[in-house]
């Protein structure tokens, strides 16, 4: 797997991830995590462009469908160390065919310039774009990681990939595979026939294992609003409409809010608090507090862990 210059790790947020659309120049998007597949219809905008899939990663793992040759799938296997969250999102991008949704000119460069290539170089091309790599590593390292094979434990790996509707089937986007993954085929919704292979893989781990995590890419919501918005104040002559006007204004309003927090999250995860850790780490030392705070937490360790023990042992009675 190449370097490629220096990678960093992305968590799996749907702030990171929208943010990571914004700096790629993506126009009408976003990301939402998603918290139940049974309840998609009533949680997430529609359309559903596609699912990025934070799973604990092991080897050997089997996919969860059949290899796939369609030629119409733009897919780019993974040779860079740790960017897996970046290779699924921009796997799915070059896949949405809407033309509500704009790629940006990063994006579309790399698109261009590499839709004629096989899938390994046009990862060798991705692991090459200076722009996509500094957009990427505009985010400080999280406490979710993407499987870096090198490094670490296996039991410590993380990785992503992608599901997404192309044609009447749906396909699993793996830069670790060869090809695209034939999920299923799509009946009426591709939510509905995604479902059961992600909750397949979700069920290959051990009992008690909650490192997963689903996002979703949906449509900007605050693009939508304010299309509605204009629409309604442009035929809002009698004042009959000052009802949606309002509604409208406080959905825009809520976002804006949802927005700045996201904004406010991403600059902590970028802000270096390691100084401020060292002082005070100093301070409790001077004053003689630090050591029966590492004692104290020390003991709610082993209490926490006697505990866990004592829940596993009468489980398994």
């Amino acid at each position: 797997m190449s370097d490629a210059g220096n990678w960093c790790l992305i968590e799996s947020d749907p702030g990171v991830f929208t943010e990571m659309l914004q700096g790629f120049g993506v126009k009408g998007l976003q990301v939402d995590e998603l918290y139940s597949l049974e309840h998609h219809e009533t949680t997430l905008a529609k359309p559903v462009y596609g699912l990025v899939f934070l799973f604990k990663w092991r080897p050997g793992d089997e996919p969860c469908g059949v290899p796939s040759n369609n030629g119409n799938i733009f897919f780019a296997q993974q040779v860079i160390q740790n960017a897996c969250a970046t290779q699924a999102i921009i796997n799915m991008l070059m896949n949405i065919d809407d033309p509500e949704v704009e790629l940006g000119s990063i994006l579309k460069e790399y698109k261009e310039f590499a839709l004629d290539f096989d899938p390994a170089t046009r990862g060798e091309c991705l692991s090459n774009s200076d722009k996509i790599r500094t957009v990427h590593n505009s985010f400080a390292r999280p406490t979710l990681y993407e499987l870096d094979i090198k490094g670490g434990k296996s039991e410590d790996n993380y990785h992503f990939v992608t599901y997404i509707p192309i044609g009447n089937k749906v396909y699993e986007l793996d830069g670790l595979r060869e090809a695209p993954i034939e999920v299923a085929e799509i009946e009426e919704d591709w939510m509905d026939a995604v479902t059961p292979a992600i909750q397949k893989r979700i069920q290959k781990y051990s009992e008690g294992e909650i490192h997963f995590n689903l996002l979703a890419v949906v449509p900007n919501r605050k693009q939508k609003l304010e299309e509605m918005l204009k629409s309604c104040q442009e035929a809002n002559v009698n004042h009959d409409l000052d009802d949606q006007v309002h509604e409208l204004n406080i959905e825009i309003a809520r976002e804006d809010r949802r927005i700045q927090q996201y904004q406010k999250e991403n600059a902590r995860r970028r802000h270096n608090y390691l100084p401020f850790v060292v002082e005070l780490l100093k301070v409790l030392a001077k004053e003689g507090k630090l050591i029966p705070l590492f004692d104290k937490a020390i003991n709610q360790a082993k209490e926490r862990a006697g505990q866990k023990a004592l829940l596993d042992l009468k489980r398994k009675q």
